[in-house]
């Protein structure tokens, strides 16, 4: 395991100490805590291993963790299933990978799967969720890709820093971190890879809000999930959210917007592509 994978999970470790009161663990409330949460010392007794080596794990030290230990400190610490996945993860129980460097291409027949999503807006992802390839709609509703910077269009860089894209949620705080969460987890095996390291690094120092919210080391995988936005010409449209893996390319991901039944964003999105038949 790398540096980096250390300085991470002390990381995590301590924010999650921090969320959890005595009384969720059977502890009693003591009225001279600084700080909120558990202690370093009551984490360590409570999941039966060392003061001074729980701390050094805190610490981001080089110390191998094993599987007992990491279920231990995933009960005391009250983890969900996603957490306790990116506790795992970052202890090295899990392959590591790096980020695939090869030339990553949108074959033609993905393409057409694009294209043939006329009514939603839909778009090609790759691991470092960098948006290489979208359809009619997707330019149409969140704006035309082919005027943005290659190296901006990336989904994380664009929902801090594009001032016209971030104007489009009508709840971006909540999409903003949901997508921050997701990112992490997507990102956790990649954490030594160079180009994470400095894209996080970047953005850390253009917005106030990543940087924020990124030292709370939230992870999520939830996918499914509503998406309003209030469109400049057609106004408020929502949208439900799916991401797929793409089978023969297992560095993508094909994310669609699908216009939610029971709304008439299926109509403004053929208004704005100017599709006469609206029984399309």
């Amino acid at each position: 395991m790398k540096r980096e994978h250390y300085k991470e999970l002390g990381a995590f470790l301590k924010t999650r100490r921090a969320k959890i009161s005595p009384l969720e663990v059977g502890l009693s409330e003591d009225l001279r805590r600084r700080t909120p949460g558990l202690r370093r010392e009551e984490v360590a007794a409570l999941s039966g291993i060392g003061l001074t080596w729980y701390t050094w794990l805190e610490q981001g030290r080089d110390i191998k963790v094993s599987s007992a230990v990491l279920e231990s400190l995933a009960r005391v610490l009250l983890l969900d299933e996603q957490e306790k996945a990116h506790l795992y993860t970052l202890a090295g129980q899990v392959l590591e990978e790096e980020i695939s460097s090869s030339e990553i291409i949108v074959t033609p027949v993905l393409q057409r799967v694009l294209d043939s999503l006329v009514l939603s807006p839909s778009f090609i992802m790759d691991t470092r969720w960098n948006i290489i390839s979208w359809n009619k709609a997707a330019s149409a509703v969140f704006g035309d890709f082919n005027k943005i910077n290659v190296c901006e269009r990336n989904m994380v860089w664009m929902m801090f820093n594009n001032d016209a894209y971030k104007s489009l949620f009508v709840d971006w705080e909540f999409h903003a971190k949901g997508m921050l969460a997701r990112f992490r987890s997507t990102t956790a095996k990649y954490i030594d890879d160079l180009w994470l390291i400095e894209f996080i690094e970047k953005l850390k120092k253009k917005s106030e809000k990543f940087s924020l919210w990124w030292s709370k080391y939230e992870v999520e995988t939830k996918i499914g999930f509503h998406k309003k936005i209030k469109h400049p010409a057609a106004e408020t449209m929502i949208f439900e959210f799916a991401s797929f893996d793409v089978s023969d390319s297992p560095n993508l991901k094909l994310i669609v917007n699908n216009p939610l039944p029971g709304t008439d964003t299926d109509i403004k999105i053929k208004l704005l592509l100017k599709i006469d038949n609206l029984e399309y």
